[in-house]
């Protein structure tokens, strides 16, 4: 796949075949659109494009709410589209100043001159441009013109699927996982460094990677344990996850450490992802150490046990 950070950038196409989206999660109901446009690429020997814009643009045309969380990073999106498939992905710098075009210079400008669309899929009710003011009846009217088709998946198969990146994030807030990762189609994962942390987990007996998630705007799920598994070098491992304060010792500022099953190795400054399985308890205070150990050995246990009966490794 090839990725293109500005629209002068993109290659004008002889048979463009189009969607456009935030995608942010690209959950089942963004793989039904990407399924599609696979389709009529494969039928009409075109190439698959997405248009994606970055930062998300609620972050951008309202930052005084300062409370969307995104389920992907762009670098995350990326990686999954290529994995649907997807051959072209243009990442348009989502601004104030871009938020102004019209739907028609968009269409003109973008979808026509510099793409050459020939097919173009859209989700239901989806709008674009100033306002929101462009839409499937506009995009109908104006493909003749410029030669080019759009098809709008219809409204039954949007609601069959049931899905969206709303409910997905409400799902992760309230750490129900099961709930998020059906949605996805897959499971839930958050990509970071490690970083040094006070090494209370090893005291435990249970040393743990504390991770610096890669980015601030990056959906955290709510504080609990979790039963993860952890990618490091092309390599995977079973895991529990930690999302809190760490209340036992009086912490004040949220924590995101995972203790890695099996694994003894130095990756301080290193990447790891980590994808959620299942949830295992809620975050707790423990009156000391010892108790605070005792339950992480049944926490540890209930982790080794789903992950055998999930077949997650």
């Amino acid at each position: 796949m090839r990725i293109y950070h500005s629209i002068d950038d993109f290659p004008k196409l002889k048979n463009a075949v189009v969607t456009s989206g935030t995608y942010d999660g690209v959950h089942i109901g963004h793989q039904k659109i990407l399924g599609r446009l696979k389709e009529i690429a494969e039928k009409y020997k075109g190439e698959t494009v997405v248009i994606t814009f970055w930062p998300h643009p609620r972050l951008v045309l309202y930052p005084e709410e300062n409370t969307l969380q995104v389920l992907n990073t762009f670098e995350e999106k990326a990686e999954l589209l290529r994995q649907q498939g997807i051959q072209h992905l243009l990442r348009i710098p989502f601004t104030k100043e871009f938020s102004q075009i019209s739907s028609q210079e968009f269409i003109d400008r973008i979808l026509v001159n510099q793409i050459g669309t020939k097919k173009l899929v859209i989700g239901y009710d989806h709008r674009f441009g100033k306002n929101r003011e462009g839409s499937f009846e506009q995009l109908k009217l104006n493909g003749p013109q410029y030669g080019f088709d759009v098809e709008e998946i219809s409204r039954q198969d949007v609601d069959n699927v049931g899905v969206s990146s709303t409910k997905i994030r409400k799902a992760l807030t309230e750490g129900d996982i099961e709930t998020a990762n059906h949605f996805l189609g897959r499971p839930y994962s958050i990509s970071g460094r490690v970083i040094k942390g006070e090494k209370l987990g090893r005291v435990l007996g249970f040393p743990t990677a504390n991770v610096d998630v890669d980015s601030h705007y990056k959906l955290v799920p709510a504080e609990g344990i979790y039963t993860v598994t952890v990618s490091h070098a092309s390599k995977k491992y079973g895991g529990m996850l930690y999302i809190g304060n760490r209340p036992t010792v009086g912490g004040t500022q949220r924590s995101i450490e995972v203790n890695i099953f099996d694994f003894d190795k130095d990756i301080y400054g290193e990447s790891i992802t980590i994808n959620l399985m299942a949830p295992i308890r809620k975050d707790a205070h423990f009156d000391d150490l010892e108790a605070l150990k005792k339950q992480l050995m049944v926490d540890k246990s209930s982790a080794l046990n789903a992950l055998r009966e999930g077949k997650w490794l």
